[in-house]
């Protein structure tokens, strides 16, 4: 999990568990990840008390941003409010398109504007028709500073106007981020800053199942989203 704070504040570790993962690849057939573990997300989450697992082919490249899962995620059943403040329905409105799904807050000083910045501009090398067709959906971890109008204004500066930006009650986004293997905390109050704690993986889902199938770290470059956005807009593997 990576762990983000705002203003002076730095994070411990900027390595997500992603990292090593990729190591383990290499000595084994298949290796199963724990993504996002930690207590206080069983208990909001009200789910079983193991964590949710991630398994990953045997067969992927360990060099290449992009892991290829062997159990694809069923898309999150969230239905939140967006930068509008309509009503949003998830699998409804992102049914039958490639999507990609990232938790994260606008107060993030690092990786969450970084993650948005590098898409947008992987986005923009596209024809204009996929640009058309590619859904970036960005749920905030931090429900009570990211309103409608806050989402509105960030997304456009970090990303791209076309993204979704979504927000609602704490309870549900940590209980859908859960169903698609990513943990996160409630924002709490260290030091007289606020600090968000959340998993910073980004998660493709296929057009043609709506299964979220690739996964991709916080150290991916734009250079590896260009490369592999024109194969996911199609629902094929990077």
């Amino acid at each position: 999990m990576s762990v983000q704070k705002n203003d002076e504040q730095t994070r411990p570790s900027r390595r997500a568990p992603l990292i090593a993962a990729a190591v383990a690849i290499v000595a084994a057939l298949t290796v199963t990840i724990a993504v996002g573990t930690n207590a206080n997300d069983d208990k909001a989450a009200g789910s079983r008390g193991d964590a949710p697992v991630t398994e990953i082919s045997g067969g992927s490249d360990s060099t290449k941003a992009a892991t290829v899962l062997d159990r694809p995620f069923t898309k999150p059943d969230l239905v939140l409010t967006d930068t509008k403040g309509r009503k949003y329905d998830l699998r409804e409105q992102t049914k039958g398109k490639p999507t990609l799904i990232y938790f994260g807050y606008t107060h993030c000083p690092d990786v969450c504007p970084l993650t948005m910045s590098n898409i947008a501009i992987a986005m923009k090398q596209l024809p204009k028709a996929d640009q058309d067709k590619l859904q970036v959906v960005f749920v905030t971890t931090d429900p009570e500073r990211d309103t409608s109008a806050e989402l509105a204004k960030w997304l456009p500066a970090a990303g791209d106007p076309s993204f979704t930006g979504l927000t609602g009650d704490f309870a549900a986004i940590q209980a859908g981020a859960r169903q698609i293997g990513i943990g996160i905390d409630p924002p709490k109050k260290e030091n007289g800053s606020v600090v968000s704690m959340h998993g910073a993986q980004v998660i493709a889902f296929s057009p043609t199942t709506d299964q979220g199938y690739v996964l991709y770290g916080e150290d991916t470059t734009v250079d590896d989203y260009a490369k592999d956005l024109p194969k996911l807009i199609k629902g094929e593997n990077p």
